[in-house]
């Protein structure tokens, strides 16, 4: 590969390395298939918000197509057949199993007083005695949900409102003293490691730090196919400083190699097994949360596509709307769409419909239209309505 790259050579690398190949969606896809995507991403981001889908299921579904949901559930949720476990790692995350041993060093930092999160540091250190009796009681009670720990008071709700039992909970997975055994409406449900992590995965012996972040910043290389330091960075969140003495390694020992790409002006790398792919792309609705997007300044150095998400913009200030998933159509995203999932009314609503400028408003339209077609399916939701809103919105409606 060359060490010089134009955009849209390095647009390409990226797309294929996330997995958008040209593929078939068109087939519902097995296990098989659902496995390999994550092992090629490396997580799905969990969000909270469900206005049209939770936000993990979403990037299968733009790499594959209709998939099962369900299946996915069971190798998330049941600890026989469990496949990922939930961990912080870009956000809180599902983590391929095998990748356990590679995130322990930020509950490793935490259980050591330094973790990421002072505020839990602190409660650590404060109620080293209440986090330990909690331990003992799920060990012996089974899992449980923050508010079922004694003592465990009430909070005042929001974020910075969580109760004892709620920071109790969070600083304990924060260490990795507990984790997730399955979630109840979005809640997590805690549980002790050994009855949920295969003791396999548990007993391996952790990699020294040194050796970790090697490892991490070579996975979020060949996943991210051309990034720079931050890219990297920010795909496990990595810690600065360690993360330019890990690139500095890769790139002695030649697992990194610098290139340069047209108008990037910051040290770009791929990873030594890179490939520049004849062609790449897709068409796919993205989620806020998909590797491909979730750095918006990435975003806009590969697809010059200015992203920001609107959730908590208050609605008289929002431009694009409350949900909105960027359009990938074929190797550019050329639009964006607010989407809901009325699962009362069985209906999937484009309340606003944007194209870029530059493409084509009718072809745009109607590869969307194919796009939420599918959506619907695989949501089963009967019907598609079109809202007014949005430069693009005329165009679809036609479809519909």
């Amino acid at each position: 590969m060359n060490s010089e790259l134009t955009k849209i050579e390095a647009r390409r690398i990226a797309l294929h390395a996330q997995g958008f190949q040209n593929q078939n969606r068109d087939t519902k896809k097995n296990w098989s298939a659902i496995a390999s995507a994550i092992k090629d991403l490396h997580l799905l981001q969990i969000d909270s918000v469900n206005v049209l889908v939770r936000s993990h299921y979403l990037p299968l579904f733009s790499r594959l197509g209709n998939y099962d949901r369900g299946v996915l559930d069971k190798r998330t949720l049941e600890a026989s057949n469990r496949h990922v476990f939930e961990c912080w790692a870009h956000e809180a995350s599902l983590v391929p199993m095998e990748l356990h041993p590679l995130m322990r060093w930020r509950m490793n930092r935490a259980r050591a007083g330094n973790g990421t999160y002072r505020s839990m540091n602190q409660f650590a250190k404060d109620e080293k005695t209440f986090l330990k009796k909690t331990i003992e009681h799920i060990r012996e009670n089974g899992p449980m949900g923050a508010s079922s720990i004694p003592g465990s008071g009430k909070g005042e709700g929001g974020w910075w409102g969580w109760s004892k039992g709620k920071m109790t909970m969070e600083t304990l997975f924060d260490q990795g003293l507990v984790t997730t055994h399955r979630r109840d409406k979005f809640e997590r449900i805690y549980d002790v490691p050994e009855r949920v992590i295969p003791s396999a995965i548990l007993n391996t012996s952790t990699p020294p730090e040194a050796e970790t972040f090697h490892e991490l910043i070579n996975l979020s290389a060949q996943a991210l196919g051309v990034a720079t330091e931050f890219d990297l960075r920010d795909y496990f969140r990595l810690p600065v400083a360690e993360t330019k003495t890990a690139i500095a390694e890769c790139v002695e020992n030649g697992d990194l190699v610098p290139v340069m790409v047209d108008g990037w002006t910051k040290p770009t790398y791929c990873h030594k097994n890179t490939k520049l792919p004849r062609k790449a792309g897709g068409t796919a609705l993205l989620s806020p949360f998909d590797p491909l997007c979730w750095e918006r300044d990435r975003t806009e150095r590969l697809f010059n596509f200015h992203y920001r998400i609107e959730i908590y913009t208050p609605q008289p200030k929002r431009k694009f709307g409350y949900y909105v998933l960027p359009f990938l159509n074929g190797e550019d995203i050329s639009g964006r769409v607010c989407l809901k999932a009325d699962r009362e009314a069985g209906t999937l609503r484009a309340n606003a419909i944007h194209h870029e400028e530059m493409v084509d408003p009718e072809q745009t339209a109607h590869a969307m239209a194919s796009e939420l077609v599918k959506m619907a399916e695989w949501l089963g939701l009967a019907n598609i309505e079109v809202n007014k809103n949005g430069n693009l919105a005329s165009s679809l409606k036609k479809h519909f």
